[in-house]
């Protein structure tokens, strides 16, 4: 075998190469700071469960304080990550670079042996999944005005990574467990394993699909073009999460109510917005301005890419310097809509979930472009609805 890949010319993928590779990659990034494991180690004290302050499909996070005093969170990432050597590098290539006060601040990373492990700035109160959205366990109360500033705070952290960061950023896993608050509920953008650089003389990138279901733009989970419309899809549908203080699926509801973007289309026909508030705020709200950020929602999501404001216009609805224009609106971009078309008219196919993997769990969710870039293949169609409905 091995005389046959040296006949081929090709490199044998071991793991002393990859460990190489990323020895090499990281030796080229001179703005990172480089921890051993066993500084980590006593930061966390060994790791003790007692310091684990989150876990996921990439391993988990430790509280932990650093020799310069600094209090860290410490992402060990686990073997069976799907967040591979790319997704590392690629997030410290990203995040090193740039500083905003809505994104984490990255302070290193440990690369020794095949630990694999990020430094961040520890954020006290977790994330806006496990706190707004996670069932009422937190202690957080979420008032209307803490809402308007975690909006308006992911808002200007998307459009410096669109618009003020050369080349251009697009994270691709906007979602409400990607967006971390600080002491002061101040949002902070995280997780920037899937990031894509594009260059201003791109239009877009055509790759594999990456996210998470439920907040995939259409045109991207199907066709697999890649343009920061697709954050901004993203948004759209965290904002509502965020007005509304309930995921975007949630199928123990009626079936009428079960997807919240649908939902909100709904009642926008129905001019009954204000009835998709969250309830736990008992009317201590501004209705107009929370009628106008569910609309700034559905102008986020909509199904034609062009029509989705820039994330810099988005600010400026949501700070009230831009008025909302309604004659704008049209329908969101439904995913399910195109693939419950494609499944009814081909019943007889049964999907095979071995085609593809979609791990919800680790922020490197992945399908094959291939199987999906025709938007043609009812096996394909088939296969991407099964692991749609087991997801939710």
């Amino acid at each position: 075998m091995g005389c046959l890949s040296c006949l081929l010319g090709r490199k044998v993928d071991s793991p002393i190469n990859r460990l190489a590779d990323l020895d090499e990659e990281l030796s080229r990034i001179h703005n990172v700071n480089l921890y051993t494991y066993k500084e980590l180690r006593i930061a966390t004290d060994d790791f003790n469960p007692i310091n684990q302050v989150g876990e996921g499909g990439f391993g988990s996070v430790y509280k932990g304080r650093l020799r310069n005093g600094k209090i860290a969170a410490i992402k060990v990432l686990s073997a069976e990550s799907k967040q591979g050597v790319p997704e590392f590098l690629t997030e410290i290539k990203v995040i090193s670079d740039i500083e905003h006060g809505n994104l984490v601040k990255l302070y290193g990373c440990c690369a020794e042996g095949n630990h694999r492990i990020l430094v961040y700035n520890y954020l006290e109160n977790n994330s806006l999944a496990q706190t707004l959205l996670g069932g009422g366990h937190s202690s957080i109360q979420f008032n209307w005005r803490t809402r308007t500033k975690i909006c308006i705070g992911v808002a200007r952290g998307l459009a410096f990574l669109h618009e003020e960061v050369q080349p251009h950023i697009i994270h691709r896993d906007i979602k409400a467990s990607n967006i971390l608050l600080d002491k002061d509920l101040t949002p902070k953008i995280s997780d920037f394993g899937l990031a894509k650089l594009i260059p201003p003389s791109m239009t877009h990138v055509s790759t594999r699909v990456a996210g998470t279901i439920g907040y995939l733009a259409p045109e991207y989970a199907i066709r697999g073009q890649l343009t920061r419309k697709a954050d901004i899809y993203s948004f759209g549908v965290l904002l509502v999460e965020i007005v509304s203080g309930r995921c975007n699926t949630n199928t123990r509801l009626p079936l009428e109510e079960r997807y919240l973007l649908e939902r909100t289309w709904e009642l926008y026909e129905r001019k009954e917005l204000v009835g998709l508030v969250d309830t736990a705020l008992n009317g201590d709200f501004d209705a107009e301005q929370a009628c106008g950020f569910l609309k700034i929602g559905l102008l986020c999501t909509q199904d034609t890419p062009k029509l989705r404001p820039s994330m810099s216009t988005v600010v400026k609805m949501l700070t009230g310097e831009v008025d909302i224009d309604n004659n704008k609106i049209t329908k969101p971009g439904l995913i399910s809509d195109f693939l419950d078309l494609k499944v009814r008219s081909t019943p007889e196919i049964k999907p095979d979930i071995n085609t593809t993997s979609y791990n919800m769990s680790t922020g490197s969710d992945n399908l094959d472009n291939s199987t999906l870039s025709s938007g043609t293949s009812s096996r394909a169609t088939a296969t991407f609805t099964a692991l749609y409905e087991r997801s939710i």
